[in-house]
């Protein structure tokens, strides 16, 4: 009997910890670490939510920028911070979706060492021509390369990443080749374009949609799910015929792995809350070009599980081999 009260009160005494730490939080300064160099919109993203952070949690809210490695320097550092919600990770899709396809081995485990909190938005890449190009569509784009094999360049920012998955997965189902140029990151390869160094890109609208509205380059299409809303005439590329070439970054929020679910809701709650409000959606995420998704730690999750299933065909179709 004394052996069965002494189990009852440590189970009883156990049962409001989780909760309470998550009421308890923030209790000192919050790491936003941005694996990824000052500039870009994954920074822009995490200073203007760091400012209202420190406002709502009454505690410093800092950006750290860790870049190096594809995001994994950045990413291991708060796969290997204490789970108490002090050291957060704002990052784009490749560090939980592209990099293990990438690398033989990874530092961090995309799918134990950080837990999903909330995709704040996303945002289809354009297909993105020279002006002079006559292709005007992915598939007059298509056809041009059916009839030029391995004469039509496109920028990219090397293997394994979006433009070369996008190509070279169209290019493999169509049975037609393209040609890969690698740059050093999309702003390099919207001036490639621009220059007619090479005839197309994939990039984000944050990246190529002002050059697209001054007509310095002209979208062929859009690769997410539903056409923007800053390109309504845009099509999607899968209402250009070709489905299975999704082309879609998204922003999003984790914790180390081990965060317990209150603490993750807590933190979900908060940085949603902001995200959705009207003003800081128009100032920071339909400017860029971004569609708000603001979600749950559940959808964000099945969102992650689906983007591999894609990614993995992409990969497959690519031929891309990890390293």
């Amino acid at each position: 009997m004394r052996r069965f009260l002494t189990v009852f009160a440590a189970v009883m005494f156990a049962l409001p910890v989780a909760p309470a730490l998550a009421q308890a939080f923030p209790a000192k300064t919050v790491n936003i670490v941005v694996p990824y160099p000052p500039g870009g919109v994954v920074d822009m993203l995490s200073r203007a939510l760091a400012i209202e952070l420190t406002k709502l949690w009454s505690q410093p809210v800092v950006v750290q920028n860790v870049p190096g490695a594809s995001s994994i320097i950045g990413a291991n550092k708060v796969a290997n911070a204490e789970p108490d919600g002090h050291t957060l990770l704002l990052t784009i899709d490749p560090t939980v979706i592209s990099n293990r396809f990438l690398y033989k081995k990874l530092s961090y485990d995309p799918d134990k060492s950080l837990v999903p909190i909330t995709m704040i938005a996303r945002s289809g890449q354009l297909v993105i021509a020279n002006p002079a190009f006559p292709a005007n569509s992915v598939r007059e784009l298509v056809e041009a390369a059916r009839l030029a094999p391995g004469r039509i360049a496109y920028a990219s920012s090397g293997k394994g990443t979006q433009a070369n998955l996008l190509f070279e997965t169209i290019g493999k189902h169509e049975g037609v080749e393209f040609l890969q140029v690698p740059y050093k990151g999309s702003v390099p390869m919207t001036t490639a374009v621009m220059a007619g160094e090479v005839q197309v890109s994939l990039v984000s609208p944050g990246t190529a949609g002002s050059m697209v509205r001054a007509g310095r380059v002209k979208a062929l299409a859009i690769g997410g799910v539903q056409r923007s809303s800053l390109f309504p005439d845009v099509q999607t590329i899968a209402e250009s015929g070709y489905p299975y070439a999704a082309s879609v970054i998204w922003w999003g929020l984790f914790a180390p792995g081990g965060a317990s679910p209150q603490l993750v809701e807590r933190i979900n709650r908060d940085v949603t809350s902001i995200a959705k409000r009207p003003d800081f959606t128009t100032k920071y995420i339909t400017a860029s070009g971004l569609e708000l998704v603001a979600d749950t730690p559940a959808e964000f999750s099945a969102a992650i599980r689906a983007d591999l299933k894609v990614t993995a065909e992409m990969v497959k179709a690519a031929g891309v081999q990890p390293e």
